[in-house]
């Protein structure tokens, strides 16, 4: 009898579920079932995994990622926009992480009113070198403790400091875990202890806290943040590939773009940004998705001079209104796809802006030499032509001011299998993993 791990993915709309042979990695069954938010999502995911696994199986594990009840929100608190708070936002990102708030510099009452409204489940503090003026740190520490938020903290910045802020912190009822330093020197971005702590903490307060299920085994079964297993995933497949690679997810309330990059020597150099360049990393864009946000990728299309029409736009403020809305014609989510991909990918590119709308952009991606790009979502893996428009959207866009892939090959992600073989890779079943992907490990 084959044995099988049942890797599912509790999304906000769709639970889907992949069962796969333990020992080989062969995909076994796919099936899914709408989330149930409005109950218990233990009843969607049992739904779904049950479809998923043949008679003939012995299910050994069942590996759960969730992004329901809107995935891990993180804000960030650094010591200067663009050097410690830019080198946590990336951190927050690779976890999995939808930041929603970045404060840096000097706090005062109204910034953590604004970071209390923007309702994180975890903060990521950081700030200072290793060995460098730790008292804006501290001082922020010390000042989230008087502010009476409570969410947890994660603390990834100057490691001489964290002993005096944790204390402030622990005082304040304020539950806090320590890890080295995001940015131990200038130029040096660190973000893997960051990124385990986070999605340690998102296990251990965030899917409890979230209420989503009333059973034990839920919370038990959760082993990551949606995006953060489809990171691993990401990672786990370019390494297997030995090439850069792109994958756009569009999703029904963001687009995410994942990418691994060669490094650029030159920008490892001199002229190496002060905060590190995240050359695996990731980009959510909260404006850009197809049911919940479908009216951002007509306003963002119209930002980026692509066109689009009154149909396109009337059908993007249908989704919005009805997120639960199934279409007849492919179609307007097709249209809204491709343009979302563009989109989110020239973002990606060019690059992040924090500090304000008069900062510039920085830690911008060259991706002439991506060899192989995936796209991901439900509208691409029920859309036959979907590699088609991908390429067309992303692999053509020569008038978005940065350099798409010049000579890559394109593919979907038709069985749901990145998500799946993250969770794979992070919990022992690495081998199982690599066989998951090995439809697309063959290099150029």
């Amino acid at each position: 009898m084959t044995n099988a791990v049942v890797c599912v993915d509790v999304g906000s709309t769709y639970t889907k579920a992949a069962a796969v042979d333990a020992d080989t990695g062969d995909l076994l069954g796919t099936a899914s079932h709408p989330t149930t938010l409005a109950t218990d999502v233990m009843e969607g995911l049992r739904a779904a995994a049950e479809a998923a696994v043949p008679k003939a199986a012995n299910v050994v594990d069942t590996l759960v990622c969730s992004s329901a009840g809107g995935g891990l929100r993180l804000a960030v608190i650094g010591n200067e926009p663009l050097v410690t708070a830019r080198a946590a936002y990336r951190a927050g990102l690779s976890a999995g992480a939808r930041v929603v708030d970045v404060r840096a510099g000097r706090l005062a009452d109204a910034d953590f009113a604004a970071l209390a409204d923007a309702r994180p489940d975890v903060i990521l503090l950081a700030g200072g070198t290793d060995g460098g003026d730790d008292t804006a740190v501290r001082d922020h520490a010390a000042a989230l403790a008087a502010s009476g938020i409570r969410t947890p903290v994660v603390y990834a910045g100057n490691a001489d400091a964290f002993a005096a802020a944790a204390a402030d912190l622990d005082a304040a009822g304020i539950a806090v875990t320590g890890v080295a330093n995001v940015l131990p020197r200038i130029g040096a971005l660190n973000p893997v202890p960051a990124r385990t702590a986070l999605r340690e903490v998102f296990l251990r307060h965030v899917i409890a806290g979230k209420h989503l299920s009333a059973s034990a085994d839920f919370t038990r079964m959760v082993k990551a943040a949606t995006p953060d297993a489809v990171l691993t995933g990401v990672e786990l497949l370019a390494d297997r590939i030995a090439d850069d690679l792109l994958v756009v997810d569009v999703g029904g309330a963001t687009t995410d773009v994942y990418s691994v990059l060669t490094p650029d020597a030159e920008r490892e150099g001199p002229r190496a940004e002060v905060a590190g360049t995240a050359w695996r990393s990731r980009t959510v864009e909260g404006d850009l998705g197809v049911r919940h946000t479908a009216v951002g990728i007509a306003e963002a299309a119209d930002d980026e001079d692509l066109p689009t029409s009154a149909a396109l736009e009337e059908a993007a403020g249908l989704r919005t209104a009805n997120p639960a809305f199934r279409a007849d014609d492919p179609g307007p989510d097709a249209e809204l796809s491709a343009l979302a991909a563009r989109i989110a990918v020239r973002r990606h590119a060019r690059g992040e802006q924090i500090g304000g709308p008069t900062e510039p952009l920085r830690g911008g991606k060259d991706l002439a030499a991506v060899g192989l790009v995936i796209g991901s979502g439900g509208v691409l893996r029920r859309d036959p032509a979907a590699a088609a428009w991908l390429r067309e959207a992303v692999g053509a866009d020569t008038s978005g001011g940065v350099r798409p892939p010049k000579d890559a090959r394109f593919a979907v992600d038709a069985d749901y299998r990145l998500a799946p073989a993250g969770l794979l890779a992070a919990n022992g079943y690495r081998h199982a993993a690599e066989g998951l992907l090995g439809a697309w490990s063959t290099s150029r």
